[in-house]
């Protein structure tokens, strides 16, 4: 058994680390609130300029002549906008996400373009032996449009340029404070609306519909990417603060178990001593 010098330096190191975690974790909470509102308030924009866009693609005066980025090619390549945390410590966030990503690229009988978000992310497909096409990194806690833009203009640039005939978004999406569920979804082509003809309502638009496409089509892009980094954060600040959590609650344990095995310990000492006393006088007499 460890010598109570022994335990007691265990025990002042995980208190060290125990610490740490609980300023981790205050820390967390705050950003996750802070990034949770930032999330949940452009749900309902992405969600309403996604119907505007669907419903802009199906008008008749757009339909003739396809705007380039609702274009549906012939998929001889596809393009993934992987998008992961910079840091660690949040539990199995990154670990999900990555999972998923990979599997769905064994799955693709085309060759895979790689635009990785994150340092996470861009690490495990380096060990994987993904090439990449294009990184991203240093995302900021509050990420702004501004930030995400170059993302944005690299795929809207690839795909109207022919490079690639779809396109996919991989990020966690947020769904609670305990849930982040990770997802892959169809950024390029733009789907279109599905309605029938007694359903379909025909807008007018000014000045022309396919005049307000080429304004508002590559800024629904530019959303749709920013949107799904503000996802990310709120899912790893979220992640991060219940795995600071649970590491500060494991080492509390811990320093319990080690302060109950440091009391055995001085008990047996104590007690031996108490006997070798007793033997000595016993001995003596």
């Amino acid at each position: 058994m460890a010598s109570t010098q022994v335990l007691r330096r265990r025990i002042r190191s995980v208190q060290g680390t125990q610490k740490i975690c609980k300023a981790m974790e205050m820390i967390a909470t705050t950003k996750m609130r802070r990034a949770q509102d930032q999330a949940v308030a452009g749900r309902p924009y992405a969600e309403r300029i996604s119907q505007v866009v669907a419903d802009l693609a199906i008008q008749p005066k757009v339909n003739g002549e396809a705007h380039p980025l609702l274009q549906k090619r012939e998929v001889k390549k596809i393009a993934i906008v992987h998008i992961a945390t910079d840091r660690g410590l949040c539990g199995g966030l990154n670990a999900n996400l990555n999972r998923l990503v990979a599997n769905f690229i064994l799955e693709q009988t085309v060759p895979v373009a790689l635009i990785t978000v994150g340092r996470k992310g861009r690490a495990f497909m380096l060990r994987s032996g993904q090439d990449i096409h294009a990184e991203f990194t240093g995302i900021s806690d509050r990420p702004s449009l501004m930030e995400t833009l170059p993302i944005s203009r690299v795929v809207i640039d690839d795909y109207t340029n022919g490079d690639v005939d779809l396109v996919y978004v991989a990020y966690p999406r947020f769904v609670t404070t305990m849930v982040q569920q990770p997802a892959i979804e169809v950024l390029l082509p733009v789907e279109s609306a599905v309605v029938s003809p007694t359903q379909r309502v025909e807008y007018i638009y000014e000045p022309a519909p396919r005049a307000v496409l080429d304004q508002l089509l590559p800024r629904f892009v530019e959303m749709q990417v920013y949107h799904a980094i503000l996802e990310l954060v709120a899912s790893e600040q979220s992640a991060r603060m219940v795995a600071m959590r649970n590491a500060s609650d494991n080492a509390k344990e811990l320093i319990d178990d080690l302060i109950l095995t440091l009391n055995k310990v001085r008990q047996e000492t104590i007690t031996r001593e108490i006997c070798d006393i007793t033997g000595g006088v016993e001995a003596l007499a």
